[in-house]
């Protein structure tokens, strides 16, 4: 597939500007330092292939493997990577500035001092993606898969987390205040000592997840699901749990001064445990 006299250019250094490869088999090509801006390239196969140092700027690359790609410093800024599969793939020190990467495959892809400014990251499965000197505070990564991640001491404050899978992820003394963390799965998730302050957390599964410690104050847990949590010496000062489900969780040592529980399943919770001062548990059940 893609134009052929476009395919027998391709090499290194080639200068393929606006070049149509659709759906063309580039696997393991050579195209280091090729100029292909505005090259059309949606649904090419360019798994291993060597893209270091490549004009990419404005491409089409939606449903393009990349996968195990050399994209070591390539300019992919406002390029369509939609639903592309970039797993495994090295884009350290690469621009990425005002990509579309929703939907993109972006697991176990090294991401070093990589530039994401305004790229558009929903839905993105980021699972292990090494993430080291990105600026994830206030971005929008509704429904990004970050299962199992290191975000530990990240600073994530004002993301748009909403529906993000975020299942096993260490995000302990990670900066959470003002997030939109609502439907989130934080499932098993360690958060100690992590600042949650006025977050969203609303809907969001946090059974089993670890919170001791952490700064939960004026948060928003309406309808969260905190099943056996560790919430021991939390601060839930005037956080709002209605209608949550804290069933066996710990709040040994926790503030939950002025908190509103009321519709809270609280069963198989000892609140003697906890500091209550001024909190709102009419309706609660348990």
């Amino acid at each position: 597939m893609g134009n052929q006299e476009h395919l027998a250019r391709i090499g290194p250094g080639a200068e393929l500007p606006d070049a149509d490869l659709s759906w063309a088999d580039l696997s393991g090509t050579n195209l280091s330092g090729a100029n292909l801006r505005g090259a059309n390239l949606s649904g090419a196969n360019l798994s291993s292939a060597d893209l270091s140092g490549a004009q990419l700027s404005g491409a089409s690359l939606c449903e393009t493997d990349l996968s195990y790609a050399n994209l070591c410093a390539v300019d992919l800024s406002l390029a369509n990577l939609e639903m592309a599969n970039l797993s495994g793939a090295d884009l350290q020190g690469a621009n990425l500035s005002g990509a579309n990467l929703s939907v993109a495959n972006l697991s176990h892809a090294l991401l070093w001092a990589t530039n994401l400014a305004e790229a558009i990251l929903q839905y993105a499965n980021l699972a292990d993606a090494k993430l080291e000197e990105i600026d994830l505070s206030g971005r929008d990564l509704t429904g990004v898969d970050l299962h199992d991640a290191d975000l530990s001491g990240r600073d994530l404050s004002n993301a748009i987390l909403h529906g993000a899978h975020l299942t096993g992820a260490n995000l302990e003394a990670a900066r959470l205040e003002n997030a939109n963390l609502s439907k989130a799965n934080l499932c098993n998730a360690t958060l100690i000592r992590a600042n949650l302050t006025q977050a969203d957390l609303s809907g969001a599964n946090l059974s089993n997840a670890n919170l001791s410690q952490a700064q939960i104050q004026q948060s928003n847990l309406t309808g969260a699901n905190l099943t056996e949590a560790n919430l021991e010496s939390a601060n839930l000062d005037s956080a709002t749990l209605f209608d949550a489900i804290l069933t066996r969780a710990c709040v040994n040592g926790a503030d939950m001064s002025f908190t509103r529980l009321r519709g809270a399943d609280v069963t198989g919770v000892n609140l003697n445990q906890a500091i209550l001062y001024m909190a709102d548990l009419n309706g609660a059940i348990g």
